[in-house]
This record gives C-alpha cells, structure tokens and sequence, in this order.
C-alpha cells in the first residue's frame, strides 16, 4: 500500500516541481474513518510554499493520477492532512500473497548484504545463568532473529573473562569446598561463592581424584574445573531457549595476541594518556566526557576500559556494518568512557548501537524473591525454565519495553488461560489448525477466487492487520525493540477471536467459506512467523 502510494508520488513529481525533494511520510490511521494511510506532506510544504496547507493538498490531489481499481477515494483532512481510501478488491489481494509467501512474508531485503553483530549475555563463568542473564539473552537473541529477517546476516557473540579476581575467587571457593569435603576446617568467606554448585564441582574433583589434590593451587585445577562445568552448564542453559551463540570471544586472548599491548601503544602515539599517583590515567575529558579515568592502576592492571576499547577495536576490525552491544543498566555509566576511546582512535562508532535494559524482579505470591550470586539465593534462569516452560520465558522477557523494569509473574506465567499472553497467542494458532481440520472433514478449501467477498468491517479490520506485519517487523528492529512484535501478535490474536466469533465458516455459503479460509491461513501464517521470531512454538493442538 505504501509502495503504490510512493510510486504515485514519485510520478507527480514531474508534474508538481515542489514535490521533487520532499519526503512522502505515510502513517497508518487509527480510525478506518479517516481512509487507511494518510500524509502530512501538505502541511510540511506550507511553510516554504507559504501557501494554505488544504489548497497544496488540493492541488497534489487533483494531479495524482491513481487506479481506481486500488484507491476508491482521497480526502482532505483537518488543517491538510490527506487521506487515502484503498479499493477492497486490492486490499484483499495480500490475502494470496501471504499464502504464497508463507515463510517469506514479512521479510524485508533492505539490509541484504549487510552484516551485524549482536553481543549479548556475556556472563563470565562464575556460577549459572540468573534471570538477570535470562532477558539479556532472550532480547538479545530476538533483536538478533529481527535484524535477519530484515536482510542483515547476523553473527551472534558471547564475550567473557576467566582471568581477574571474580576467577580467582572462584577456584578458591571450590578448593575450600574441597578441602571440607576431606573434614578439614577450612574458614569460607561471605563473599566468596556459595551455591550449590560450587559443593558439587568439589564433589566431582573428590570423587575424580581423591585427596591429591590438597595442596594443589587453587588457579589451577579448581578454577579450572568450575570454569569448564559453569561452561558446560551456561551452553545448556541458552540451548534451552534455543539461543545457539556463533562466536565465544576470550576476554584473556586480548593479552595473550598482544592487542592489549596495541592499544596502549596507539594511545601513547596520540598522546591521549597521561602517568599520575603511580596509575596511568586516559584522557577523556579531552574527548568530550565528564572526567579523565585511571585505565591501568597502579597495581599494574588495567581497569575494565582498557580490553573493552581492546575488544571493540576486534569488531571494527572485522568488518561489521552494525555492532550491537546489549548490557544490563549497571553498564549505563561506562560504555560511554570505551565509544569515547575508540572514536579517538579513529573508529567509527556511528556503527555502534549500545542498547541497555532494566533488570528483573521475580514475583512470586504477590512477594519478590530476592537474588544474590555469592549468597546463591537466586532463581536460575534453568529453574524459572522448569517452572514456566521455554515459550513462556522468552515471551515474558520479549514482551516488555527493555527500559522498564520487568516484574516476571510466577503464577500469571504458569497459566494455561487467556490471561497468560502466551497461551493467547498459541491458543490463537491451534484454533485456526482445529478450524482448518474441520473444513477440510467437511470437503472446504481455501480459494482465492472470491476474495472480495471479505467485505464485513470485521473481515477488513483483519486484513488490513495483515497488511501492516512486514512494516512492524522492520520498524521494530530497526528500533530494536522486541516487545513491538509481541503487542502486534497480541494484537492480531484478539481481532482473529473476534472474526471468529463473529464470521462463521462451516455453514456459510461455500464461495465465502472458502475465501475466510484462505484469510485465516493469512492468519495462521502471519501469526506462525510472528512466533519464529521470538523463537515460540505454535502449536497445531493444545
């Protein structure tokens, strides 16, 4: 529909010279009284025409030249708003391009031959994935099935530590762990790590070699032990919710290739670091931040700047169109400090979009469960699995703005009724599946022959939600936002129900039935790849 209407624009534009170098900006209405899109092109033109806004619509009007046959009326609007009637016969066709496309429809080839990397999770190997972990993972793994739909090719990284303190805290809790299971008393600290998992990658050492390993250093096989469990057990974990990562990149092999060392040597060359109080400071108020930072201390290792401007400098270097970095919002006040430097030398961070969401409150019984991962007094993101199911959790963690704060309802996500979102949804799908059984016992198929038959306000309002699915997809990933694509899919669920409710099928006059089947397979199909981007089932039968 926009694709005509641009078109026709286009063309006017040998006639109406004004026209040549003004974008035509089209919006959808929320009253079908008011046609089906509408533009604000007059009004924009009114100030550098300095003409009345209704007589430059009047005019673009007259001298449009359209097929009445697609468009059945144009309108002036307000202060000049024009607005367009589509003819039903047209509208009705995207009925025969959805089955046709099937798959395909709503793919969008506008980023094709580009290539994007999503960071996300990123979780160092210190204990299980929390649900803090979870909706990172899941926002980052749908803006990633979102940015491949619209053309990208998509590369997928988990980027991680098992080098610094949080490491070394780690083989040393499971050595004590160890050294208790032998009964000798042995002090645990407070903050050292102290889940379960920690007794049982102890256990596992025991039962694996005995007592040799008491004098043992704890960086060596302890911490090497619980990295390649918590390992195992994370990949398991995202595989779970169906979230396969392309690259696990080592934050320790920035020092071991030297690119650590490369970095240094390139802000020396460009004199943007400085030596104060034994530390060795980056100058970035000088780059358009509040204050200069310590980027090495005066221990002689290097604050969190130094391998992430070394880490992103790899991503540049290989090429990427987009980069896309998802961080919980306790990143939000240091990101900015790494863009800075690598801006300074010389990246272009325009490719760069930093997107941060809110964190997670786990509601259960109208109380909050508290979570800690040293205390180990979390939900796992395994458990919260066990308990609400893959579908529910990927939904409940897509379906919120990533900047509101997300309050996850144990008992509303273990419903199976109407007011779980999920269920909705996948009800939605199995109806159609059961609908579509039905017809087929009683010798009805789709046809396209007699679509302008759908001419009820229902049957309309439900194509012309069809219409909008490929526009929605790219505006949301465009935007990186997720949850746009579960309130459309909500959306076209509750207008399913009510054609349902309204417009029979078995009973209908056969030229009819058989075009409302044809339109609920639209809907089975629009619904069905709405689902695959958030990587929910939709099931045939529930």
């Amino acid at each position: 529909m926009k694709n005509y209407l641009i078109d026709l624009f286009d063309k006017l534009s040998a006639k109406l010279d004004y026209i040549k170098n003004e974008e035509v900006i089209l919006n959808f209405t929320d009253n079908p009284e008011h046609g089906d899109l509408s533009t604000n092109i007059a009004m924009r033109l009114a100030k550098k025409l300095k003409k009345n806004p209704r007589a430059i619509a009047q005019e673009i009007i007259e001298n449009l030249i359209y097929d009445i046959n697609v468009i059945t009326r144009i309108e002036i609007a307000g202060n000049g708003f024009i607005n367009f009637y589509f003819n039903n016969k047209f509208l009705v066709e995207l009925i025969r391009t959805v089955n046709s496309e099937d798959l395909n429809f709503g793919k969008s080839k506008k980023y094709t031959g580009k290539s994007a990397q999503v960071e996300f999770v990123s979780a160092n190997p210190t204990g299980p994935l929390t649900v803090g972990h979870g909706r990172n993972a899941v926002i980052g793994d749908t803006i990633a099935n979102m940015l491949e739909f619209i053309g990208y090719n998509v590369s997928r990284e988990y980027y991680f530590n098992d080098a610094g303190r949080q490491m070394r805290v780690l083989g040393d809790s499971v050595k004590l762990r160890y050294l208790q299971l032998l009964n000798e008393y042995v002090e645990f600290p407070q903050d050292y790590y102290q889940g379960e998992y920690i007794k049982n990658i102890a256990k596992s050492l025991l039962e694996q070699y005995g007592e040799t390993l008491k004098d043992e250093d704890a960086e060596g096989i302890f911490k090497q032990k619980a990295e390649e469990t918590i390992f195992f057990d994370i990949k398991n974990t995202l595989s779970r919710l169906d979230i396969k990562m392309n690259e696990f990149y080592n934050e320790h092999s920035l020092y071991t290739e030297k690119k650590i060392d490369a970095v240094l040597k390139k802000f020396r060359e460009k004199e943007l670091l400085y030596d104060k109080d034994g530390a060795v400071w980056l100058k970035l108020a000088e780059m358009g931040n509040e204050q200069d930072k310590v980027i090495i201390k005066s221990t002689g290792e290097p604050t969190y700047r130094l391998p992430d401007v070394a880490y992103h400098i790899t991503k540049f270097e290989r090429g990427y169109d987009l980069i896309v970095d998802l961080f919980g919002s306790d990143h939000n006040a240091t990101y900015p400090d790494v863009l800075a430097a690598c801006k300074a030398l010389g990246y272009d961070i325009s490719k760069v979009k930093v997107l941060i969401h809110q964190f997670v409150t786990i509601m259960e019984k109208g109380e909050v469960v508290k979570m800690s991962t040293r205390k180990a007094n979390f939900i796992t993101l395994d458990e919260l699995i066990d308990q609400a199911s893959a579908d529910v959790v990927r939904y409940f963690f897509s379906m919120r703005s990533m900047a509101s704060h997300l309050n996850f309802d144990l008992e509303l996500a273990k419903k199976q009724t109407d007011e779980n979102p999920v269920f909705y949804l996948q009800y939605a799908h199995a109806r159609i599946s059961s609908i579509l059984r039905m017809t087929n016992e009683q010798n009805l198929n789709a046809s396209f022959e007699n679509l302008e038959l759908l001419n009820s306000k229902t049957e309309l309002a439900l194509i012309k939600k069809l219409h909008r699915f490929g526009d929605e997809i790219l505006y949301a990933a465009e935007q990186y936002e997720p949850h746009r694509v579960c309130t459309f899919l909500e959306e076209l669920a509750s207008m399913f129900h009510s054609f349902y409710n309204e417009c029979r099928i078995i009973g209908s006059e056969t030229k009819l039935a058989e075009a409302r089947i044809a339109l609920i397979l639209a809907v089975k199909i629009v619904l069905r790849n709405g689902l695959g981007l958030l990587k929910i089932n939709a099931p045939e039968r529930m």
